[in-house]
């Protein structure tokens, strides 16, 4: 048999090594091993014994079965998904009593870039059952969470994190997974990339993929290579350091080419791009300007003309993009010529853009104000760059892949998906101002093979209206967010297109990716025997969490926590968790603790294989005679109860008020005709009551109106729900 390959720790960071005991026996349980991770292992437990821990049958890589054929290799043979522990507590009892660390080798798995582990939660369970200390590990490569536009980023074998020792009597799947997350956390964050500046990533993404990928601007067609963008963003970056002192820059465009460039051209010249939502209400838009401290909007004369109803400053504060790019043509393509001959590390120079960023501001967003004022969101390079890799390392797009881009970029995921993304991750992008004109967006998607489609439920019902099912054959993944996507909305669209829903869940605090489904990897080869089949959706939930995102658990009024499998509220901890509200400290201590960990205000729960289900937000539910009482799980019966399965348009809203009896009360909110009220709502409780629902969680009252209030981002506008509401009880 050949000698080993000697495998060294130089380039493998370790975290918690302290947590390894020097004696004592305990079952080592990593999130993955391969070979090389098994070698290292090894060496840093030198001066330990061994024993292995496999399961009978199971599929190994080679080199890892050679290994445990060795003479003085120790190894143990389980059989899987057995029921009665009592063996597995003998043979690896025994050994830890012996002292001995018992190491569990997972099978090959195909799984998409596991946040968690590739060991299922049944088995992990079972493992559990052993009743020996237990060590949880971290294992990240390198290659897993690596970033293109800069090959030195990958060069390091990876990170391996040791938590804390889990007695027996601690050592549930809920406290394994914890622990794993926040290893995975610890492990992240080490990552090199974190510290880079985002317009110094941008830089580097427009130049290694300027000549290969582009945008297409869905309004007139016009195509833009990469590089004529990093030209002109350039160009249109000294014009903004010579015109503003201020440290940020309002920009008022839809998706397209312009926005793109606007966006790109804030940020070379060191500045920080603020979105300001145009579809708002004048007084949210006077809020976030004035919070801004912004003397300068890069728009375009089109648009000034057509949002007549945004208080638009004085025509000196004005930088209208299609005015100004004519005059510097020059200095286009002088850039143009730069971009081309010198390395990014000069040109950065030339730009004064720095290398570094980290927790500086580099995005300021606001809320959409959907239950309250809009607050700015400072979003730094550390955790816009951080959620680039977090997602894009789960969704494996290509250089021949495109992403549709029709969210507003004042909308998170319309600014860190459709903007930083494609660039960063080197994919096509193919954008429209709206995504409600489905029909166009759906020729687009067409026309272009668009592969990846980001949504919100309600404009996927635009798509079942009035867009063919082949419109949408390239589609690769669609992905919803911003609210809960109904059932009968998925299963029509599957139907209708052939193409599965996949659900994802984020908020502007986490920059703003933090859950995602996404379709089952493909098998690992013709035979399956043997090997892990891990499951990448789940119906109901929004996915794992992304690498590199720890959760917990608390109760929603004491916060006291919680094991992760039961319902409480959702706090997370990343390096794509937000700085902080713009100055409002009182409104950040309350959301985020000293040690990191954002409360999202959703209430959800984790199941054994790690995905997130949401329960609903806080602020939606309410108190009714000492229960929570979630409205979205009220709107889904009534959808059903109402008749709504097929409705392609949201037509009912539940909200709650004072009451002082129960201490509040619910109100249907409903845009479907009808006769009166209160017979309608009699009738309403009678088909709810014999569906099993509580008494209590039934509507008292019934509100006509024409239509839902919608925000532009296609969630439920709850302020104005609830003052309709108000107005109608009174």
């Amino acid at each position: 048999m050949p000698a080993e390959p000697s495998i060294s720790l130089k380039n493998l960071k370790l975290i918690g090594q302290e947590n390894l005991p020097s004696s004592g026996g305990l079952l080592l349980l990593p999130s993955q091993l391969s070979y090389d991770d098994l070698l290292r292992l090894e060496q840093v437990m030198q001066g330990r014994e061994v024993t292995y821990l496999v399961e009978q049958g199971a599929a190994l890589h080679p080199q890892l079965k050679a290994h445990l054929e060795k003479e003085n290799v120790r190894a143990l043979a389980i059989v899987p998904n057995a029921t009665d522990a009592s063996g597995l507590q003998s043979a690896v009892g025994g050994e830890t009593r012996e002292g001995r660390v018992v190491i569990y080798l997972p099978a090959q798995a195909a799984v998409i870039n596991s946040p968690m582990s590739t060991v299922p939660g049944t088995k992990l369970e079972f493992l559990l059952k052993a009743a020996v200390p237990v060590l949880p590990v971290y294992v990240q490569r390198s290659v897993e969470v690596a970033l293109d536009i800069e090959s030195r980023y990958e060069a390091s074998a990876g990170v391996m994190a040791f938590g804390p020792v889990l007695k027996p009597e601690e050592a549930t799947l809920a406290a394994y997974q914890e622990s794993l997350l926040r290893l995975a956390e610890q492990a992240f964050a080490t990552h090199p990339a974190l510290g880079m500046n985002l317009a110094y990533a941008l830089l580097l993404g427009l130049k290694r993929y300027g000549s290969v990928n582009k945008i297409i601007d869905g309004k007139d067609g016009q195509e833009m290579r990469y590089d004529r963008v990093l030209a002109i963003a350039s160009a249109l970056s000294r014009y903004l350091r010579r015109e503003t002192t201020k440290k940020r820059v309002g920009i008022v465009l839809p998706p397209g080419i312009g926005g793109l460039i606007a966006n790109v051209a804030v940020l070379l010249a060191g500045k920080v791009p603020v979105n300001l939502n145009f579809t708002a209400g004048r007084a949210a838009i006077d809020h976030a300007i004035k919070t801004s401290d912004i003397d300068r909007f890069i728009t375009a004369d089109i648009f000034v003309r057509k949002a007549q109803q945004f208080p638009w400053p004085p025509s000196r504060q004005l930088i209208l993009i299609e005015r100004l790019l004519p005059l510097m043509k020059g200095k286009i393509i002088s850039w143009m010529i730069l971009s081309k001959i010198l390395p990014a590390a000069l040109l950065a120079l030339m730009l004064g853009v720095s290398r570094k960023g980290g927790a500086e501001e580099a995005l300021l967003l606001f809320t959409s104000g959907s239950a309250g004022n809009p607050k700015g969101v400072v979003l730094s390079h550390r955790n816009l760059i951080a959620n680039v890799i977090q997602f894009g390392s789960r969704l494996g797009l290509t250089r021949e892949d495109s992403i549709l881009g029709s969210l507003p970029l004042f909308h998170s995921f319309g600014c860190t998906v459709t903007l930083w993304y494609p660039i960063i991750g080197g994919v096509n992008l193919v954008t429209y101002p709206s995504p409600l004109e489905t029909k166009k967006l759906g020729e687009l998607i067409e026309k272009y093979q668009v592969s990846l489609m980001i949504a919100t439920p309600t404009f996927l019902r635009g798509y079942l209206r009035g867009v063919n099912r082949e419109a949408l054959a390239s589609i690769k993944l669609c992905v919803t967010g911003a609210e809960k996507l109904p059932t009968t909305v998925a299963e029509a669209f599957e139907v209708k297109f052939g193409k599965r829903v996949f659900e994802g869940y984020g908020l502007t605090e986490t920059s703003p990716v933090s859950n995602v489904n996404l379709p089952n990897p493909l098998p690992l080869g013709e035979e399956s025997q043997g090997y892990v089949w891990l499951p990448s959706h789940r119906q109901g939930s929004v996915g794992q969490m992304v690498p590199g995102l720890a959760i917990r658990i608390t109760h929603p009024e004491t916060h006291v926590p919680q094991p992760i499998h039961s319902s409480g509220m959702i706090w997370f901890k990343g390096s794509n968790i937000f700085e902080g509200y713009l100055g409002d400290a009182k409104k950040t201590a309350d959301v985020k603790d000293a040690d990191g960990w954002f409360r999202t205000g959703d209430i959800g729960r984790v199941d054994m294989d790690g995905f997130l289900y949401i329960e609903g937000r806080l602020s939606r539910f309410s108190k009714i005679g000492g229960e929570m009482v979630p409205h979205e799980t009220v709107e889904e019966a009534l959808v059903k109860a109402m008749g709504l399965e097929n409705e392609t348009t949201r037509k009912i809203a539940v909200v709650g008020l004072p009451d002082a009896d129960k201490g509040e009360a619910l109100v249907l909110l409903t845009a479907m005709p009808g006769g009166p009220e209160h017979q309608e709502i009699l009738d309403l409780r009678y088909r709810l009551l014999e569906r099993g629902m509580p008494p209590l969680w039934i509507p008292k009252k019934m509100i006509r109106l024409a239509e839902i209030p919608i925000l532009s981002s296609g969630k439920l506008d709850v302020q104005s729900c609830e003052k309709i509401a108000l107005s109608g009880v009174r």
